[in-house]
């Protein structure tokens, strides 16, 4: 699929080899891959098949052996770790099937993170927070640490979390892997509505048919390289 510019994520080329003792294993090879503002995109294919890797790669966690990524027109590869650092921070969001939330911090308290690492006032970030928390259905949550949450509730921790520092777009690994389906039919629909409500872009890592019904479009990976790339 030809995305038309602006590109909010580009990828050209991109390849990236692991080495498991002396073989050498690619996870992603010669992968082009562009991606507009407000996008609603899943990355689907079988365990193996390159989708973390390729997640990590245009959310900047990780570095290519070959080829580039841009974000926004910006060389990523070009860029030190402290100014990718800061690009993750501010400009993308990151949704884990884990959670990956800070168990010894409240809900408020994990979504005002990513904010005090950019700087913000105590009284901002704590204001967004809890805003935010009521956008995802947890008002009455915000004192509750991970542990007295749900799996639901903890992916909706994340979310807002996620969403902390207006993200342009974020970044899902399995973000339903965890959950039951009802579960996850709630947490996809809510992530539809930011979409849809808020312009900000979702691209997920998934095998998950559900997450993959809801996408509009649906790139496959097959042995780390594009197999097709379909409007859903």
């Amino acid at each position: 699929m030809n995305v038309s510019s602006p590109t909010l994520v580009e990828a050209s080329g991109l390849s990236r080899t692991y080495r498991m003792g002396s073989s050498a294993v690619p996870a992603v090879r010669e992968v082009t891959f562009a991606m507009a503002p407000g996008e609603f995109v899943a990355l689907k294919g079988p365990s193996g098949s390159g989708k973390t890797t390729l997640l990590n790669l245009l959310g900047l966690l990780d570095r290519p052996d070959a080829g580039v990524v841009r974000i926004e027109g910006k060389d990523g590869e070009a860029m030190s770790e402290d100014e990718r650092s800061d690009l993750r921070r501010d400009r993308f969001g990151f949704v884990f099937q884990t959670f990956n939330l800070i168990p010894v911090l409240t809900a408020e308290e994990n979504v005002a993170y990513p904010m005090a690492l950019a700087g913000a006032a105590a009284g901002a970030r704590r204001a967004r927070a809890r805003e935010l928390l009521a956008s995802v259905g947890l008002a009455e949550k915000v004192g509750v640490r991970p542990d007295l949450l749900s799996g639901g509730q903890r992916q909706r921790v994340a979310i807002a979390r996620a969403l902390a520092n207006g993200p342009s777009v974020v970044f899902a690994d399995e973000p339903t892997a965890n959950l039951d389906s009802h579960t996850a039919e709630e947490i996809l629909d809510l992530m539809r509505e930011i979409n849809r409500s808020r312009g900000v872009a979702f691209l997920f890592a998934t095998h998950d048919a559900l997450v993959v019904s809801r996408a509009r479009r649906v790139v496959t990976l097959h042995d780390g390289a594009i197999a097709s790339d379909v409007a859903a």
